[in-house]
């Protein structure tokens, strides 16, 4: 006899949040379902690393979750009776198990959110969706806070999540412990060469099995992956198991190096926690909580303010804000292309064969770890692909499929926002582009480049520095007027004509032979 269930819960595969109010209590009359299904596999080109890790991670959430006496069916790729929609996974468990109401967690992204409304509007049983009880703030947060403005202000919100949860507040709530709210001039260094880089954590699990399905079943990706040395935390006591390390380890380095660039090592100072965190292994809250206990039992010699207000500033602010972002410009925000930037993207993205040592680097780090830190992300792929004009729904589609933390919501205001300025400065205030200057400050790239980061034009100029000037040349009526870009209109203007147009001459060389960097 098939058992019937009164209520069937569907849990997202970035849904794995042990912690929910769903889970405190069993009731055999709950039924959960989780699904690996080719209408998440398909929407975009991933990593093999982020589709393995995403199906590994649910398999052993759903191990958990019947571990802790909940009923769970769990559809697997393979599975013949699997639809590969949501819809019609759901119905057939409903039905078949005589359901008289359905559950679902907010989606946090646009595109499954409208899949689970249509599902919710023409189902024959009530459908009922209920907050996923992870982040600090709700969807619509940031636009109560700034009603009828698109220009919200990361360091207000950022303030103003300071001083509602209390996180470095001095007592009155009011005013910053320490009297400062940021430390971000303190978070630019560029490594030294003598700093000793501590090696990451492993969390190394066989997975050819799961690999091999995965390919068998034609499931498109990018990237490489050792199925015997699969390296993501894929539970929630792993991800801890990272977080303490991160803390006793890693965060006190973090705020002064985190913006350094390096061919000596793919993790730094960095926490690597933020697929865990975008699957819901952990939460924001439990994050800044930890860091803010060994702190305060620690004190500033074990952990400098600068460095723990720098990774806050990341978790409280800058994560919680794009996501705000994201709900309040969803779904015109797709498709914003200010700039009107046409370039493909160059085919060496999917290769890393380039002679520029950074973007060589960046990108087969990429392909082989499905990881780069924000700025090897946002000053390097994402600043030459600003630069050569490359369309924001190429550049889109890359990050979100390649990165292990790339889900849409926070993907795309980092990306189109941030990145590519297609939002117009919806979410920066300017566009984050640079000549090979700032990535010879911050790296150790360019003494091994075969080009020469002095040059702007000739056969061995880099070329950063001529895609850059071209760029403000191109876009000067949108920003020579902008004060925060000002002075590189204020150099531009004094260099000599023919300097110019020789740099100019050697961009449009650049943009017409890019397949050949």
């Amino acid at each position: 006899m098939i058992k019937q269930y009164r209520v069937l819960r569907l849990v997202l595969g970035d849904q794995l949040n042990e912690s929910h109010s769903w889970l405190r209590q069993t009731a055999d009359d709950v039924l959960y379902v989780l699904m690996e299904i080719r209408s998440e596999t398909d929407y975009t080109r991933h990593h093999i690393q982020k589709v393995t890790g995403f199906f590994l991670a649910m398999r052993l959430f759903a191990d958990r979750l019947r571990e802790l006496g909940h009923e769970v069916h769990y559809f697997t790729l393979d599975d013949p009776e699997n639809t590969h929609q949501f819809a019609g996974n759901c119905a057939l468990l409903a039905q078949r198990h005589g359901c008289t109401s359905m559950e679902y967690q907010e989606p946090d992204e646009w595109r499954v959110h409208m899949d689970l409304k249509q599902l919710a509007q023409h189902a024959p049983i009530p459908v009922q969706c209920v907050s996923t009880e992870h982040f600090y703030t709700d969807r619509d947060t940031l636009q109560k806070m700034f009603p009828g403005n698109k220009k919200y202000l990361m360091e207000h919100f950022y303030r103003k999540m300071r001083q509602s949860h209390r996180v470095l507040m001095d007592e009155d709530g009011k005013t910053p412990y320490s009297g400062r709210w940021n430390y971000d001039a303190e978070n630019r260094n560029k490594l030294p060469s003598n700093q000793p880089i501590p090696p990451a954590p492993v969390f190394f699990r066989d997975v050819h099995a799961l690999v091999a399905m995965i390919q068998q079943a034609g499931v498109v990706t990018m990237g490489t992956v050792l199925p015997e040395r699969f390296n993501w935390p894929v539970t929630r006591a792993e991800s801890l198991d990272l977080l303490e390390h991160f803390i006793q380890i890693r965060l006190r380095f973090f705020g002064k190096y985190q913006d350094a660039l390096t061919s000596r090592d793919w993790v730094l100072f960095h926490s690597r926690l933020s697929f865990s965190l975008n699957i819901k292994l952990i939460s924001p809250r439990e994050v800044v909580q930890r860091c803010l206990e060994i702190f305060y039992q620690k004190g500033p010699e074990f952990i400098a303010l600068a460095d723990l207000e720098g990774f806050i500033r990341q978790i409280l602010g800058w994560r919680e804000f794009v996501r705000g972002v994201y709900w309040a410009e969803m779904p015109h925000y797709a498709a914003l292309n200010v700039l009107e930037h046409t370039a493909p993207l160059p085919q060496w993205f999917w290769t890393g064969d380039t002679k520029m040592q950074c973007l060589r680097h960046t990108i087969k780090q990429s392909l082989e770890r499905a990881y780069a830190h924000h700025i090897q992300r946002l000053m390097v792929t994402g600043n030459f692909s600003l630069l050569l004009g490359v369309h924001p729904d190429e550049v889109d589609a890359w990050y979100l499929g390649i990165y292990m933390d790339a889900v849409e919501w926070v993907e795309m205001p980092n990306t189109r926002g941030m990145s590519q300025y297609a939002d117009g400065g919806i979410v920066g205030t300017k566009p984050y582009v640079s000549s090979a200057n700032y990535i010879h400050k911050m790296s150790d790239y360019c003494t091994s480049c075969h080009y020469n980061k002095s040059e702007r034009y000739g056969p061995k100029a880099c070329p950063f520095n001529a895609l850059y000037w071209s760029f403000y040349h191109r876009h000067a009526d949108r920003f020579r007027n902008n004060p925060r870009v000002g002075q590189v209109y204020s150099i531009w203007n004094k260099m000599a004509p023919d300097e110019q147009q020789s740099i100019l001459k050697h961009g449009q060389w650049v943009q017409k032979n890019i397949h050949q960097l």
